[in-house]
This record gives C-alpha cells, structure tokens and sequence, in this order.
C-alpha cells in the first residue's frame, strides 16, 4: 500500500528487513518449548515421587551353573531358609528341663575304642580313651580355602576361618595336600564311605554310641568338619546340624557340662571332646552365618567351665577335681584341644593364656629323658615298655605354637625310633596313632615321610567294605564292639583326613629332616 501527504505527494517508506528468527516463527517455537519442558519436569516428579519401585524379592536360587562360591551361597541360604521355614512334619529337638523359650529345628525325618570301659567310667585309663594316648587336636597351621559343596576355589564364604582350618574346606586344595603329602586317592574314597557310614548309622536323636553318647557324638562330628562336612554341605549337613544340636541340647541340661553320666570318671573325656566338637562347629556356623539357638552359649561355658576347673598341678583330673584326684597326660591332651577348638570361635575365654600355660608345663614336665611322655609322671603307662603318651604331649605343644620346642623335637625322635604300627597286634593301639599321625604330620619333612609309611596303609587295609573299621589289636571292649565301632572309625577316619585338616607346623618341617 502507497502513502501520501496533505499535498498529495507520494511518502518514500522504507522496507524493515526481517530476521531469520522472525521468520521462522521463533517466538511462538520458544514458547512451546518452554511449555514442553515444564510438562516433562511435571512429568519426571510424579514418576519418581508417586510410582515407587517394587520391592525386590530374595533369590534362592543361583542364575546357573551350582559350583564354586556361588553355589555354596545357594547351599547355604537353602539351610537357612529351611531352618526359618520348618515343613508341617518337621519336629524340634530340645532339652528336657532346660529353660529355654526356643528349640532347635530338626533338619527333616530322613535319619534313621576306648582302651576299656572301665577306660571311661573310672580305672587306671592306661592312656585314656583307647588304650595309651589321647586325642585329635588342632594342628598349628592348617588351611583351607574355597566354596562349600561343589566348588573348588577358595571362596569368601570361609574367609574368617583360620588359617589351620580353611585349605580342607576346598576339593581342590583337599586333593592337592593329599598327594603332597603322601596320601593317594584311596584316602579320600576311606574317608568318604566312612563318613557315609556314620550318616547311616546316626540315632533319632541326633547321637552317636550307647553309654557314652556325649563323646561319641563329638568324635563323629569332628570327623564330619575334618572333611569341612558342616550344616550346609549338601550330603551330611542334616546329620550335622542334628548331631550339634544334639550336644547344644545336652550342655543346655549340664549348664554348659556335656555327659551321660556325671557320676563316673571318665565323664572329664566325654566333656572335652564334645567341647572339641562344639568349638569348631561354632566357627563354622559362624563364618557360614548359620543361626543354631544357644551354640554359641554353650560354647562359651563348656570351655570356661574346663578353664575353671584346671587341676591344681597344671593339668585335669578325673571328675574335674581341683585338689587331689587323679591328674593325667591323657586328660589332659583333651581338655588342651577342646581350648584350642574354641579358641578359634571368637569367643573371649577368662584366663585362658594362663591356663594353656601352665596345661603345657605340665605335660612337659612328665617327658622322660628319652623323649618319651609318661602317664601321671615321667614312666610309660602300665609299666609298658613304650611310651604311648608321647605323641599327646607332642601334639599339644605344636597346637599352641610350641612347635619348635626341644620337647618336640625330643618326642618326636623318640616316636621315630620306636613306635610300630600293626592293626592286628598289641601295636594296633589307634589311640596312640591317632596322636602320633597328627604329631608328625604337624612336624613334617624326612621324619612325617617315615611315619606315614608306618600308618597310612596300616589303616586303609583295615577298614570294613560299609564304611567302618575292623576291631584293632589293641582297644579293649570299647575299640572292639557296640559303640567302639563309632570309636575306632571316627579315629580312623581323623587319620586319613591328616593330609589336609591341619597344615604342619614347621612349613614342610626342613629344621627336622635330620630326624
């Protein structure tokens, strides 16, 4: 459109230019961008603030495969998760009289030689439980890496267990230790069918034996941990966790005391091993997280109780008496492994340096110039020509640390020079190997190579074609029948689990291999 003035002349208007912006429509464009992005900030609050994420759900079964570290997780959650859900069926095991508000829960219904007698309810004990000697024991070093079950690798599911206990918790290093210590594969097939065989031969109730369950029980147990079988091992860890809830329920009765029977002698072994069992079941249930009501209570107070009730002289007596009595080297080789079991659970024991202190003395004090341990002083048991006591205070020094000790060395020359070893005859005394084999192992080098020559086929020709072992040479009534067959296989199978349960002490032994 043309403009004019009043005159009628044409106005020159110049043409505005417009911008790219312009345009394009640019205001409106900004406008509707600033729209779109106060909906999106609308939007993003309410889903963040109004739709919550659902709450995620535990997984108990692993994405695949089973083996290695992540199947020992499976493992163990299944354990857990069937110790908190309890089957309709399901019965509890508990202490007659105890006053608890809980019991333990029963893992499902699918359970079915100690020289003398008189060995455990009061005599002389030559020796103890099984004819001289006493005792399993923890080694100084041992090792054991790996998943539970079906893995092999060192897991961290056994992470905080000692080192003396964790390389048997691995096939692999199992298997390993075992060849490289002298053992073959068919020490591994005897340890397996006897461990079935203590499975299949398991009481309702959790036990093992007759008159003396408490004990029997405990030598069963450490058989199972000596092969790292605990309550979350896929093949025994229901008669595990029933044979520890077994012995839970029986100290919750003593008030942390474990027997049958109070009032005989013998009821001081029955006490230690069982606490020998406990003290490592604790560790395991603890590094495995695995909850057994009052286990670690009772732990706790049937090791203090042993602390408490040391005998005067430095070692323990019969009946635990603190005066007088009857104190003894084989007594006492117990009560000093139970210490050390429970010395790996954590637990903090009033007194306890002292009283390993002064249980080490005593047993040093009774060594005989030969090298050799005596029973009650410095002379064999029974006026026999060996000392059979030897590998006793041998083992006890090298559990607490004392390995290099001129005590050691002296004993296990001794052992060298005169032990023997025939199951059929009157040097079939499994007490004594039982000792020994630990003793030298834990010594290593040239002189645990001699031994293990001695020992190891010893004991695999003799062991029944279901699992068990054949009554020894030497044992009495207890090593030969009834519940001795209990007795003489778990000896017989903490023997052969020697290659891998404990590390030995003296890292291959080299300072003795002049032995």
């Amino acid at each position: 459109m043309e403009l004019y003035d009043s005159e009628g002349n044409l106005i020159q208007v110049k043409e505005r230019k417009m911008g790219f912006w312009a345009k394009i429509g640019g205001g409106s464009l900004m406008f509707a961008a600033l729209f779109h992005v106060v909906l999106l900030v609308i939007g993003a609050f309410w889903i963040f603030q109004v739709i919550r994420e659902p709450e995620k759900k535990v997984d108990f079964m692993p994405p695949g495969g089973g083996g290695g570290e992540r199947g020992a997780e499976h493992q163990v959650q299944q354990k857990k998760r069937a110790q908190i859900t309890p089957t309709t069926n399901a019965k509890r095991v508990f202490a007659e009289g105890a006053q608890a508000s809980y019991a333990i829960p029963e893992q499902g219904d699918s359970f079915g030689e100690m020289s003398t007698l008189s060995s455990l309810s009061g005599g002389g004990m030559s020796g103890g439980l099984g004819g001289s000697g006493s005792g399993s024991g923890f080694g100084k070093g041992a090792g054991a890496g790996g998943g539970l079950g079906m893995g092999a690798g060192a897991g961290k599911l056994f992470g905080l267990i000692p080192e003396t206990m964790r390389k048997r918790c691995s096939k692999e290093d199992r298997l390993a230790r075992l060849a490289e210590n002298g053992g073959t594969p068919a020490c591994e097939d005897a340890v397996l069918k006897s461990l079935r065989w203590l499975k299949s031969t398991q009481e309702s109730d959790g036990s093992w034996g007759d008159s003396h369950k408490a004990a029997m029980t405990g030598f069963a147990l450490l058989a199972y941990f000596g092969h790292c079988e605990t309550p979350a091992s896929q093949e025994f860890g229901d008669s595990c966790m029933k044979g520890i809830g077994y012995l839970v329920n029986l100290a919750m009765k003593g008030d942390g005391k474990m027997a049958t029977n109070f009032t005989g002698n013998g009821w001081v072994y029955e006490h230690a091993i069982a606490t020998y069992a406990l003290g490592e079941a604790t560790t395991f249930c603890k590094e495995l997280k695995i909850e057994i009501p009052s286990l670690v209570e009772m732990t706790e107070k049937a090791g203090q109780f042993i602390i408490d009730n040391q005998h005067k002289s430095g070692g323990w007596a019969y009946l635990y008496l603190l005066d007088k009595g009857h104190p003894d080297v084989s007594i006492t080789g117990w009560q000093i492994q139970a210490l050390k079991a429970c010395s790996h659970t954590g637990i903090k024991y009033k007194g306890l340096n002292a009283c390993i202190n002064k249980g080490l003395d005593y047993l040093n004090g009774r060594q005989n110039a030969n090298g050799g341990y005596g029973y009650t002083g410095k002379e064999p048991s029974g006026n026999k020509p060996y000392f059979t006591l030897t590998g006793v205070g041998m083992l006890c020094n090298q559990m607490w640390g004392k390995g290099g000790r001129s005590e050691v060395s002296k004993a296990a020359k001794y052992v060298l020079e005169n032990t023997k070893f025939d199951y059929g005859d009157k040097s079939g005394d499994l007490y004594v190997h039982y000792y020994e084999s630990q003793a030298m192992m834990q010594l290593g080098g040239d002189g645990w190579k001699k031994y293990n020559e001695i020992f190891r086929d010893q004991v695999l020709n003799n062991q029944n074609e279901e699992g068990s072992w054949k009554p020894p040479g030497v044992g009495g009534e207890l090593a030969g029948g009834g519940e001795g067959k209990v007795y003489r296989t778990a000896l017989c199978t903490l023997m052969l689990e020697v290659y891998y349960r404990f590390l030995n002490s003296d890292s291959g032994g080299k300072r003795h291999s002049g032995i």
